[in-house]
């Protein structure tokens, strides 16, 4: 082999290996979570008023997961965790604009939606895929379909759930970036976990 073989090989292998470095994003920590309240929700919504992102899942069924230990305990459920038959319809749980559509490690397929006023995220994991003519940039309102309920990324085969989280936005940060909220009274009406 020659010197040019190896320099190209080095040069794809430092590629593939930052593309792969990057489908996390921050998700996840290499330390135990830090036992903490769930953060005050400052979204433009009031307890219970978001649609329940899973369609034919009534708001009673859902059970507040926020904060329970992942990945062995080494960090926090940033999310809510809706359980649902494989292939329900995933929907829209507040208006905005599809933002990003990406497969990530830990997610699986997943779908970022950004509020109509830019200060909040709304994430939707583990989907078995999208709905038909879903793409970034395109508007939704409250109730639109955004794909189907899967066991994608780490749910484990046979899982079948929605991961769906919530971020509060500052100006100019992207959607894997913000401060991640509990979106249990959100969606189940009820008061946080203390």
């Amino acid at each position: 082999m020659t010197r040019t073989f190896w320099v190209i090989l080095a040069a794809i292998v430092v590629v593939v290996g930052g593309f792969a470095s990057m489908l996390s994003f921050g998700h996840r920590v290499d330390r135990a979570p830090t036992p903490r309240t769930p953060v005050a929700v400052a979204v433009p919504v009031t307890r219970g008023t978001l649609v329940v992102p899973v369609h034919g899942i009534p708001r009673g069924a859902i059970r507040d997961s926020w904060n329970d230990a992942r990945g062995g305990g080494t960090r926090g459920h940033h999310g809510t965790d809706i359980m649902a038959p494989a292939g329900a319809s995933v929907v829209a749980a507040a208006p905005g604009r599809i933002e990003k559509l990406f497969q990530s490690g830990l997610g699986g397929t997943t779908l970022y939606v950004r509020s109509s006023d830019g200060g909040t995220t709304f994430y939707y994991a583990h989907l078995a895929g999208y709905a038909p003519g879903v793409h970034e940039g395109q508007a939704v309102k409250a109730g639109d379909p955004l794909g189907f309920v899967g066991d994608t990324g780490d749910a484990g085969a046979g899982n079948y759930h929605l991961h769906f989280g919530i971020t509060r936005m500052t100006p100019g940060q992207r959607w894997w970036e913000g401060e991640n909220v509990n979106p249990y009274p959100l969606l189940a009406g009820n008061a946080p976990r203390g």
